[in-house]
């Protein structure tokens, strides 16, 4: 309950009025922004790393391999686990510029249900709740699937995303995946929040919905 209530504090407090305008910059998770530079939080060394065990996670998108999924150390006040994509480095195909190169283009915060997922929907109701009064002008959207690397089709994301005219997303969703296929994958399962700009997330779209 207190992680919960330190949660929806923080949605309050961050729904400036920039982020009404249509500025997600200013809308943090535990502190991280979208534009910040990764290695204000991680080394080099662990970026690279990372880099190269998620290196296959979005095998099923049309440019796999543009952005990397980076996993973030530590202890945090309200999440489980923090993540963040960045363009892939392993190549610099992507990279045009010296400045973007560890750049933060996406930023989740989760929050573990293990086999809780009726725990999970009633928190992110709340949230949702929240959100809805914040952002009354985005685009509420919600959207039941299944991941679409799972084989056996018994999981199950149920997402809501507030999408706002410049194309980014706030995303709050439920995971349950099937055991097998979550422990293959060593996936968390629960609640995420995601802050997502427009260019990651046409990236992510076949993914998303």
């Amino acid at each position: 309950m207190k992680k919960l209530l330190v949660f929806l504090f923080s949605l309050f407090f961050l729904s400036s009025s920039s982020v009404f305008a249509d500025d997600i910059s200013d809308f943090q998770i535990e502190g991280i922004s979208i534009g910040d530079s990764l290695l204000d939080y991680m080394t080099e060394d662990e970026i690279l790393k990372e880099i190269e065990i998620n290196k296959d996670r979005f095998l099923h998108l049309k440019e796999p391999y543009k952005y990397s999924q980076i996993s973030l150390g530590g202890n945090y006040l309200t999440y489980d686990s923090i993540s963040v994509l960045i363009k892939n480095n392993s190549t610099n195909q992507y990279i045009t510029d010296k400045n973007e190169k560890y750049t933060i283009l996406y930023v989740r915060g989760s929050i573990d249900y293990l086999e809780d997922f009726d725990s999970c929907l009633v928190k992110r109701d709340e949230i949702d709740k929240i959100l809805s009064t914040k952002f009354p002008e985005a685009q509420r959207i919600e959207n039941i699937f299944t991941p679409p690397t799972e084989p056996s089709g018994q999981s199950i994301v149920n997402s809501i995303y507030f999408e706002f005219e410049s194309g980014a997303i706030i995303s709050s969703l439920c995971a349950d995946y099937e055991e097998t296929f979550r422990v293959k994958k060593n996936w968390r399962e629960g609640l995420n929040i995601s802050i997502i700009p427009r260019k990651t997330n046409s990236w992510l779209v076949d993914f998303l919905r």
